[in-house]
């Protein structure tokens, strides 16, 4: 049997082995035969659910019964089936069927997302670091794809230590992004998420700057004591108000100074512009492997931020 890869879904879509895999009959029948969990692009969900899919030359049919993989007591939502159209779709090979002369195999997303979630989700453990891919956006969170179309969320307080309004301030849909398991529940088969774990500590991304620089950042929020201007996803900086202020735009700030033992940035507003509409880049500090405790805070400050994975 072919040892098959967990990815979120797109993922394998344009991927050489993919692409010879759905090219021909004979390959198709390969993927049957070897279980090969295999991608490709839902043109239509017809009047009964089922969904239709371009393999190469050929069009397979995923019956609505096997569009879906639902743990005991779960009913399917519609939205969960024809939000697929346009968008890649993994599956299992069923069945090679003919119509007339007219190949048309039969497809099973439910059995890709059923190996996935027994052969990798249910294994994973707490502080695991895992690929994403961001479905869609809500202001309480991001829903991101962990493997084969399977869904968690990832709530906006975990997407980085520097706070946003929206979840669309940190990601785009269809993006790849890394996340950290926090907990995984065998019996329901779900995971919590985090994120900020990976876009470093205080200490690492103070590093990235120095007094005296001016940089580029965001205004992320105005209080009555100043203005906190995002340098990166976790790190932002404090600068006394500017005419011309105001969340969401861009800014140049010059670096008075940075306080390690307080974890302070203090800045100067040199100019405010538009922003270009774009979340702002990340760099992953973790990129793989496993987290069993995280400290932001430097060991000189009193304050602790802290993440155990247990």
């Amino acid at each position: 049997m072919k040892q098959n890869l967990y990815l979120p879904e797109g993922r394998l879509l344009n991927t050489s082995a993919n692409r010879l895999a759905t090219a021909t009959a004979d390959a198709l029948e390969r993927a049957y035969l070897d279980g090969a969990i295999l991608e490709g692009v839902c043109t239509l969900c017809d009047n009964e659910r089922n969904l239709h899919v371009r393999l190469g030359p050929y069009t397979g049919i995923i019956p609505y019964s096997e569009c879906v993989y639902l743990r005991e007591g779960e009913r399917p939502k519609d939205i969960a089936i024809i939000s697929r159209v346009g968008k890649a779709v993994c599956f299992k090979v069923l069945e090679m069927r003919r119509e007339g002369d007219t190949l048309r195999p039969v497809l099973s997303r439910r059995l890709a997302q059923l190996e996935c979630s027994l052969a990798y989700i249910d294994r994973l453990s707490s502080g695991d670091v895992i690929p994403a891919r961001v479905t869609h956006l809500e202001s309480f969170g991001a829903f991101v794809d962990v493997g084969c179309g399977i869904v968690s969320l990832l709530p906006i307080d975990t997407l980085s230590v520097s706070r946003i309004s929206h979840p669309k301030d940190r990601l785009d849909a269809g993006q790849d992004i890394l996340v950290v398991v926090k907990s995984s529940d065998y019996a329901s088969g779900r995971i919590s998420l985090s994120h900020r774990e990976l876009l470093g500590t205080w200490q690492e991304n103070a590093a990235l700057y120095c007094p005296g620089q001016t940089a580029a950042g965001i205004i992320r929020s105005i209080e009555s004591y100043g203005v906190f201007v995002e340098l990166t996803p976790n790190l932002a900086g404090l600068a006394e108000y500017r005419e011309g202020a105001e969340v969401g735009k861009s800014a140049a700030v010059y670096i008075k100074s940075i306080i390690k033992d307080k974890m302070k940035v203090k800045l100067v507003i040199i100019d405010t512009y538009p922003s270009e509409g774009r979340p702002m880049p990340m760099n992953y500090f973790i990129r793989q492997g496993h987290i069993d405790y995280w400290r932001y805070s430097p060991t000189e400050c009193e304050k602790v931020v802290e993440s155990v994975f247990a």
